[in-house]
């Protein structure tokens, strides 16, 4: 994966409805260089699908859980891009002792949070995690 792939991807994450037309002109490409980098992506599996992000508030009734990763090796960035592009995944974050990332997912019940922990499993490169749901808050910032 290149820096153009990433400038992709970055900007499907800011919004996946975006035209071919328009990811062509943000990135400075053809239209036909950006459908197949997508088609290759997801060909890869690094683009796993396309969803509709919304705020927290909106959905009460979802599970949220915290996935604690740790990664073989030099792999980072192969996982990391990998996770940037599972739906599951709300955010991602670098972190430093046992573990070496923590992502929140979002599920809309249990069988969904399964679905999503079997995904994130078979990324390779990920060498153990730990996974925690989110019961209540006690606290919000």
């Amino acid at each position: 994966m290149d820096s153009t792939d990433q400038q992709l991807i970055r900007l499907l994450r800011a919004d996946a409805r975006s035209s071919i037309a328009t990811l062509a002109k943000r990135l400075g490409v053809a239209r036909g260089t950006v459908t197949q980098r997508m088609r290759r992506l997801e060909d890869a599996g690094l683009i796993v699908g396309y969803t509709v992000r919304l705020r927290p508030d909106v959905q009460p009734q979802s599970i949220h859980a915290w996935m604690s990763i740790a990664v073989e090796g030099n792999d980072a960035r192969t996982v990391i891009a990998s996770l940037l592009g599972e739906p599951g995944v709300a955010a991602l974050h670098d972190t430093n002792g046992r573990w070496d990332l923590l992502a929140e997912l979002r599920a809309a019940d249990l069988q969904e949070l399964a679905q999503v922990l079997e995904r994130v499993r078979l990324i390779r490169g990920i060498s153990q995690s730990e996974t925690s749901i989110h019961l209540q808050t006690y606290r919000a910032a």
